[in-house]
Formats: C-alpha cells, sequence, structure tokens
C-alpha cells in the first residue's frame, strides 16, 4: 500500500461468538444463564441480574461483513468478551479455549483479509494457559490474546498469574485488557450499572493496580491494549502520580511516576466522545491509540467508530496511526495487509 492511499481501518476491539460457546453457557451450570428481557430479547443474566443481550450480528458472519463494508472498515481483530471462558471452572476452561479458538482460525481462513483474532486463555489452568498460548500463537497464527481486568474475582497481579505474564513479556505479546463485573457486583445490579458504570471502574482498578504493583515494570514487552479509551485511567493519571508521591507503598516496587508507565499502554477509541478522544490524544499520543466499535453490543457503535476518529481535527497522518498504524506495528502474526 503506497503511502498516498487511504489508511486501511482495523477494529481491535470486536466481539464474535461461535454458536458453540453459547452451547456451553447453557450446557455447563454457573452465574451465568439465559433470559429474556422485558422486550423478549434473548439476554445473558449474571446471578439474575441483565449481563448483555444477544443480537444476531453475534454470530451471523455475512451481516458482520455487511456492517463492515457499509462504514468503511477493512478488518476486524474478532475476541470474546466478557464473560469469555471464565464462567466455566478450571477444568473445562481448556476444552472451551481451543473450541474458541479453532472457530476463529476458521474464520480467519475463510475471510484472511478481512477478520484477524484475539486468543481466549484459560488462566486458571496454569500449565494449559501457557500450552493454549503457544498453540493460538504459534499454530494456529493468531493475533494477541484477550483478558478480562479480573479473573473470576481474582487480580492480574495475583501471583499463580505470573508464569503467564512473564511468558507474554518474551513473546511480546498483544493483549486486549476487557473488562470484567467487579468482584464486588451487588451495587452494579440496577440500571445494567455494571456494564455501564462497572466495566469502567473494574479496568481501572485492574490497570492501576498492574502499574503499582511493579508489573508494567517487570514485563515492559507486553503490548496491552485498554478498553474503552482506559476506563478512568487517563482521567486519573495525575492523582496516581500524587499517589506516588505522596505514600510510600506506592513507591514500594516502581521507581518512576505511574505516568511514565501508562502512557506506554494502547487505548482503545471506543468511547466516541470528541473531547475525550482529543483528551487521551493530547496526553498520550495518537500513536498509542487504536481504532475500536465494541460491535456488536449495544454500548458499542460501529459506526461512531469510524467517525468519531474521521471527525476529529488533527493531522490526516495521526488518523492513519489511529486507524492502522499502531496496529500493525502490535499486533502479533501481522504483516502489511
Amino acid at each position: 500500500m503506497s503511502s498516498s492511499s487511504a489508511a486501511l481501518k482495523l477494529d481491535l476491539h470486536t466481539h464474535y461468538y461461535p454458536e458453540s460457546y453459547f452451547e456451553r453457557i447453557r450446557e455447563l451450570p454457573s452465574e451465568f444463564s439465559f433470559a429474556r428481557s422485558p422486550s423478549g430479547q434473548t439476554i445473558i443474566t449474571y446471578r439474575g441480574a441483565r449481563f448483555f443481550g444477544v443480537t444476531p450480528a453475534m454470530t451471523d458472519v455475512a451481516r458482520r461483513l455487511a456492517d463492515m463494508d457499509r462504514v468503511g472498515i477493512d478488518v476486524e481483530v474478532v475476541s470474546l468478551s466478557t464473560p469469555n471462558i471464565f464462567f466455566a471452572d478450571a477444568q473445562h476452561q481448556p476444552e472451551i479455549a481451543r473450541m474458541v479458538n479453532d472457530a476463529y482460525a476458521e474464520l480467519i481462513a475463510k475471510h484472511p483479509t478481512r477478520f484477524k483474532g484475539f486468543a481466549s486463555i484459560p488462566m486458571d489452568n496454569a500449565d494449559a494457559a501457557i500450552a493454549e498460548l503457544h498453540r493460538a500463537i504459534d499454530e494456529l497464527k493468531l493475533n494477541g490474546v484477550i483478558l478480562l481486568s479480573n479473573i473470576g474475582g481474582r487480580p492480574l497481579t495475583s501471583p499463580e498469574y505470573r508464569a503467564f505474564f512473564a511468558e507474554a513479556n518474551r513473546m511480546k505479546l498483544c493483549i486486549l485488557l476487557h473488562p470484567m463485573l467487579p468482584a464486588n457486583a451487588d451495587p452494579f445490579r440496577e440500571y445494567v450499572l455494571g456494564p455501564i458504570v462497572g466495566f469502567m471502574f473494574d479496568t481501572t482498578l485492574a490497570v492501576a493496580r498492574m502499574c503499582f504493583d511493579g508489573m508494567l515494570k517487570e514485563f515492559p514487552d507486553i503490548r496491552w491494549i485498554v478498553a474503552h479509551l482506559g476506563g478512568a485511567v487517563p482521567y486519573l493519571i495525575e492523582r496516581m502520580d500524587n499517589g506516588w508521591r505522596d505514600f510510600p507503598e506506592c513507591r514500594a516496587k516502581i521507581d518512576e511516576l505511574p505516568s511514565v508507565y501508562l502512557k506506554r499502554l494502547y487505548y482503545d477509541t471506543v468511547n466516541f466522545n470528541p473531547h475525550t478522544l482529543m483528551m487521551v490524544r493530547e496526553m498520550i499520543g495518537a500513536n498509542r491509540m487504536v481504532m475500536g466499535s465494541d460491535y456488536p453490543h449495544l454500548l458499542g457503535s460501529i459506526d461512531r467508530a469510524v467517525s468519531s476518529i474521521e471527525s476529529l481535527d488533527i493531522p490526516a497522518e495521526e488518523k492513519r496511526q489511529i486507524f492502522e498504524g499502531t496496529a500493525l506495528s502490535i499486533l502479533n502474526n501481522i504483516q502489511r495487509l
């Protein structure tokens, strides 16, 4: 592609669900179950509260391609959203991860110029987690991993996950950090506050923990993409820096201001507010931003994913960076498309 041609548009935050995945949620007893909303929509609930609604585009590839073509998205990097495979226990997670990752590899093989994929990893089975990481990246040639902001209520800083992150760092792994409901989800049960507010809260908590715990320092080669424009991370960078200055425990494991580490992360654009997008661009830089839509979930927008970037008053080269440049520089197993 010549430098004068239009930028490719890569969507790095978009979710695709094989039918077999929904079948496993139906089959395995867990805190997640299927129900009907007041409007008659099929929904998945968590402890009886609405979690997300099931839409045809979640499983319909033809509809997905039509929507991509309509708005001008060239490539989607699909991933399995919350609850990912963590509705299941450690015994069942490896099998479900293999099933989903194989389905993604099949989708990419059928449409190699339109789809890439982030693998799901059975984090609660340590040996299987590293084995599936290598199978997904080395054999299936997927393009990174999706992890949730907590794994069954446990933070990503838990010691049992350290070996996985050491290997991820060695591989220069691209990881999409996607929110999960906070470990104490009770305050978020009404008004769909879990996805609206709880997700942003838990993303922010996960990143702050990883920063102060020294994970971002210890594993600098992991390419983290923080979903939803970082939750509240950009808004709280100054406060976290002040915490490092004021409290000895916040300096115990890191020797630089949190902002130094947080500005090395990548942030997807699933926010769509022009003022907020410009804030992150000015604070962190367009070269740390990647386009995302959260398609086909209701809180996302495949239309605004593109238009929100195109309408920004920034140089064309920065828009190209957000649409394709950063993505092509951080995804695994990617060549120029």
